[in-house]
C-alpha cells in the first residue's frame, strides 16, 4: 500500500511505521501484560494526550481483568526546563497496594517518567512498571527501566498514532517520520 508524505504545518513526514505493524507489536505487549499481570487486575494510567490510540488499541487485547484512567502531567518549566513534573492532573483512583502500569506514547529523554515514577511510589502501590509505544535508547538521560517498550526507534521526530506536532497529526493511523 503506498503512503504518500504528509505535510503537518510547515514539515513534510513521510511513511515510518505502517498501522499493522504498530498494532501486531501492540498485541505482543498485551499478550506480556495479560501474562504477567494474570489475576493481579492491574490498573493502566494512560498518559494524556498521546497514549490515548495505545491505550486503546492495547485494552482491547488484555485478557485478563484490570482498568484503565487516565491523567495529565502539567509540568511548570522555567526557562532552563528541569523536566520536572510538578503535578499529576485527573488520577482520582486510589493505586495504594495495587500494581500501576503507566501506558506513555514515547519514552525519549525520559525526564517525564522520571518525574512522575517517585510521585506514584508515594501513594504506596504494589509495583509500579512503564509500557510505552516508542521508546528512543540513544535520547534516555535517565536509568529508567521500561519494561513493556512496543517498539524502539532512532533519534526521529514522529507523528501519527496519538503523536502530534503541534497538536496535529495525531490522527493519522500510521506513524510517520519528518523528511
Amino acid at each position: 500500500m503506498h503512503h504518500p508524505p504528509v505535510t503537518i504545518h510547515d514539515k513534510q513526514f513521510s511513511i515510518y511505521l505502517p498501522e499493522r505493524k504498530i498494532l501486531h507489536n501492540v498485541e505482543i505487549v498485551a499478550a506480556r501484560l495479560s501474562h504477567d499481570y494474570r489475576g493481579k487486575k492491574p490498573i493502566f494510567l494512560a498518559v494524556l494526550n498521546g497514549s490515548f490510540m495505545f491505550a486503546a488499541d492495547l485494552m482491547k487485547e488484555m485478557s485478563t481483568p484490570c482498568e484503565i484512567s487516565f491523567i495529565r502531567l502539567k509540568s511548570y518549566t522555567d526557562m532552563q526546563s528541569t523536566g520536572q513534573v510538578k503535578e499529576i492532573m485527573g488520577l482520582s483512583e486510589d493505586i495504594k497496594d495495587r500494581h500501576v502500569v503507566i501506558l506513555e506514547d514515547i519514552v525519549d529523554t525520559g525526564h517525564t517518567m522520571a518525574g512522575l515514577l517517585p510521585q506514584l511510589k508515594k501513594e504506596s502501590p504494589a509495583s509500579v512498571e512503564i509500557a510505552t509505544l516508542l521508546i528512543k535508547p540513544e535520547c534516555l538521560q535517565h536509568n529508567l527501566a521500561v519494561k513493556y517498550p512496543a517498539m524502539s526507534i532512532g533519534n526521529d521526530f514522529v507523528v501519527g498514532y496519538g503523536l502530534d506536532y503541534n497538536g496535529l497529526g495525531r490522527n493519522l493511523r500510521d506513524i510517520y517520520k519528518v523528511m
